[in-house]
């Protein structure tokens, strides 16, 4: 297990992890109506661009021109490792990119001016690391939207391996009209905010984030990165299993010796598409859970893709933290299968253990065990 040292959020509802995470608390959501690149009404969550970019010059200090995309990286990354009290420079500190799409909205301009590298991933992960003149090679960690577990389950070999003392673990997505063409191709979005597992659900929001863990070794009394785990079930390139089994596997993994009453809640991926919540629901049935409360965070954030998985487990820890489980925003009416305990007002708890999952177009499943040690 390894050690959560620092994080930041920026997201529409703020600039850093207090103000995302007391958002949340208060009901608040940054999805907003919008329309698709065919005119076509839907909702989404967008950054303030004027406020990123005030942000990101007053906090990083930039030399050159950057994407939208960078700036929030860099912006986030910059907050999380000033916390953390680390030295990014450092040959014994790692970087992990987590992203779905990067830089892709350059695509559409052929005369942007960036370079021809500036679309790829792994030139987004070296300009992160490179920002703060490390002399390491980065991670990139892109496996659609459980990317986020991914990264952090890779930071916590990295730290487990000894290969480095501190990990800063990076996600960041932003909307561009390919994106959003790419999902209305699968008819997955939502006119409206969305409903997670709620019996009107019609589809998901997209959202734009940065999100960072600072990852350390083991010390002392604090919240831990306990285990991860990754199924991918291989059942289709974009619907889940029906049985959900690939999350399934990856959720009783991580538990092992651990009984469901010993976990406060499930921070769910809870997308608000059919298939989604109900493959979630019969997972967290197979293993024992379906008594545990889940909540999702989608209709404040909308979906983050790459950051999702990051920006998540930042918010479940605040709440872990605080001993606290928060409602489901947008639920109202039972929507799945079984009986699922969808969280619906702010209760308390004083369990120690908390599960987020991730569940991804290809098949791919990830479940984080994180735990409070005292």
């Amino acid at each position: 297990m390894i050690k959560w040292l620092a994080d930041n959020i920026i997201s529409p509802l703020g600039h850093t992890s207090g103000e995302n995470y007391r958002a949340v608390c208060r009901g608040e959501s940054g999805i907003v109506p919008w329309k698709d690149p065919a005119g076509a009404p839907i909702s989404v969550s967008c950054l303030d661009m004027n406020k990123l970019d005030r942000d990101f010059q007053k906090v990083c200090h930039p030399h050159g021109e950057y994407t939208m995309v960078e700036k929030t990286m860099l912006l986030s990354a910059s907050l999380a490792v000033e916390e953390a009290g680390i030295d990014a420079s450092s040959p014994r500190t790692g970087f992990v990119l987590s992203t779905t799409k990067g830089n892709i909205h350059l695509l559409a301009d052929p005369s942007h001016g960036f370079g021809k590298d500036r679309i790829h991933l792994w030139h987004t992960s070296g300009l992160l690391s490179g920002f703060f003149k490390n002399p390491g090679a980065p991670l990139t960690v892109s496996n659609a939207c459980i990317s986020g577990a991914c990264a952090q389950i890779a930071a916590q070999k990295m730290l487990e391996y000894g290969l480095y003392d501190h990990v800063v673990v990076t996600g960041v997505d932003m909307i561009s009209d390919f994106i959003v063409s790419g999902f209305q191709s699968f008819k997955s979005l939502d006119a409206g905010r969305c409903r997670p597992f709620d019996a009107r659900r019609a589809g998901l929001n997209l959202g734009e984030a940065a999100a960072t863990i600072v990852y350390g070794k083991n010390n002392g009394s604090g919240i831990y990165l306990m285990r991860g785990s990754i199924r991918n079930d291989a059942n289709h390139i974009s619907g889940p299993s029906r049985t959900g089994e690939g999350l399934y596997r990856a959720i009783t993994s991580v538990m092992q010796d651990l009984v469901p009453k010993e976990i406060a809640f499930i921070s769910a991926h809870g997308t608000a598409t059919i298939y989604n919540d109900q493959m979630e629901a019969i997972a967290f049935s197979r293993s024992g859970l379906e008594q545990t409360p889940v909540f999702s965070l989608k209709a404040h954030f909308g979906h983050t893709l790459g950051a999702a998985g990051v920006l998540e487990s930042i918010i479940a820890k605040h709440a872990l933290e605080e001993g606290i489980i928060l409602p489901s925003l947008g639920y109202e009416e039972p929507g799945v299968e079984g009986n699922l305990n969808v969280c619906q007002k702010t209760e308390k708890t004083d369990e120690r253990y908390i599960i987020k999952t991730l569940s991804g177009f290809g098949g791919g499943n990830a479940a984080l065990l994180f735990g409070k040690q005292l």
